[in-house]
């Protein structure tokens, strides 16, 4: 397919639309989270918006509820960045990708003195520990450990829990507060599918297309990291199911359904979205010069720090930031614009209010829901 009349905004409303941020929505929080593969979830309050902002009408409670009860996990499937994902999802994509994570962090394992056999007895007394009391915080773990005999000093602590969770033993479980106890890994997932290597990129890489199309086998690579050979090989397998669009000398894959949108017309010329910092909207791509400008990209992440801030989306294009203006329950929602001389018309004002009051709305939701009892059991 030709990018006949298709424009950067067209491709970022196209984005929009498979992201579940045009229109309806992704209909539940499980489901949303399920669509998505893996949202990026290392700052918790900005991950719980990703999923809000994609299921209208859902509140903080529905998504905390989601994860507190285990129908949501939070772990670190890819890339050694924790993302929500589906639970039965989970142990495949650790299978696909900690064998290579676990080499790339060798060096740093050496430095910290992280042995295998230290791994095995941090495993042993954490399970031992689980098996006795139940979920367990960070900080408890990490006194258990150093009773052990393994120091959680300098990095050393959170390097051993991580590779614990990597390998399928531990995953991050209920809510107590805003922190997940952990729990053992097979208790809290009973269930999960089991897919060959092959196979298992296969579905990645097709999940990512429809939900994360247009975008390059070289932003598939990035996201997952992936070898590129690896997923090369493994997009004949899935090519057949989406649908190519050539623009600015790139190949770009989406479903055939987003790309029906270029017959019928792109929606969501006039949309305005206040997305978190994080989001997989930027985050997700290699290439992010389709949505965010590059003159602009050091204003959402100074001085290339890592730390993603919330951007306003018009019309397929991040055209600034976003924040409150203080802390209080009645702070209102204001824009940072990137160009402060041309500020929002009356529609695009219009589409700012109305999705500053869909993010309030979400913050208000009762937190009651969290008296749902968490899932930790020894079988189906």
């Amino acid at each position: 397919m030709a990018a006949n009349r298709v424009n950067r905004k067209v491709m970022g409303r196209l984005r929009l639309a498979s992201q579940g941020l045009l229109g309806p929505g992704l209909g539940s929080v499980e489901n949303a989270v399920r669509w998505m593969t893996a949202t990026q979830a290392q700052d918790l309050q900005a991950a719980l918006w990703a999923i809000g902002v994609r299921v209208p009408g859902a509140g903080l409670a529905d998504v905390r509820a989601a994860l507190h009860s285990g129908s949501v996990v939070r772990s670190w499937p890819m890339r050694g960045t924790l993302h929500f994902v589906a639970p039965d999802d989970l142990r495949w994509m650790l299978d696909l990708t900690t064998e290579r994570l676990s080499r790339i962090i060798a060096g740093r394992h050496r430095e910290l003195d992280i042995t295998p056999a230290d791994i095995e007895k941090c495993r042993d007394v954490a399970l031992e520990r689980i098996a006795a009391g139940g979920p367990v915080s960070r900080t408890e773990l990490f006194e258990v450990f150093e009773a052990a005999g393994q120091p959680t000093t300098g990095q050393r602590g959170i390097h051993i829990l991580g590779t614990l969770c990597r390998h399928g033993w531990l995953v991050q479980g209920p809510l107590a507060g805003n922190q997940q106890l952990l729990v053992a890994f097979d208790d809290w997932i009973p269930v999960s599918r089991d897919l060959e290597q092959q196979e298992a990129i296969a579905e990645f890489m097709l999940r990512y297309f429809r939900s994360h199309g247009p975008a390059t086998v070289r932003d598939f690579a990035w996201w997952t990291q992936i070898p590129l050979t690896d997923v090369r090989a493994a997009f004949e397998l899935v090519s057949g199911q989406l649908v190519e669009l050539e623009f600015g000398g790139a190949s770009y894959w989406m479903s055939p359904e987003t790309a029906s949108m270029l017959d019928d017309g792109v929606p969501g010329q006039r949309s305005v979205l206040l997305v978190p910092g994080f989001d997989e909207f930027v985050l997700g791509y290699m290439d992010r010069s389709l949505v965010l400008a590059p003159e602009h990209a050091n204003k959402i992440v100074p001085g290339g720090n890592g730390v993603f801030k919330k951007t306003v989306v018009a019309g397929g294009a991040v055209i600034g930031t976003w924040g409150r203006a203080g802390t209080t329950r009645s702070a209102a929602v204001v824009p940072e614009l990137f160009d402060e001389t041309t500020p929002l018309g009356a529609g695009a004002q219009a589409a700012f209010s109305k999705a500053a009051e869909q993010y309030l709305a979400f913050l208000d939701s009762n937190a009651g829901s969290l008296s749902v009892h968490p899932r930790v059991r020894n079988g189906p």
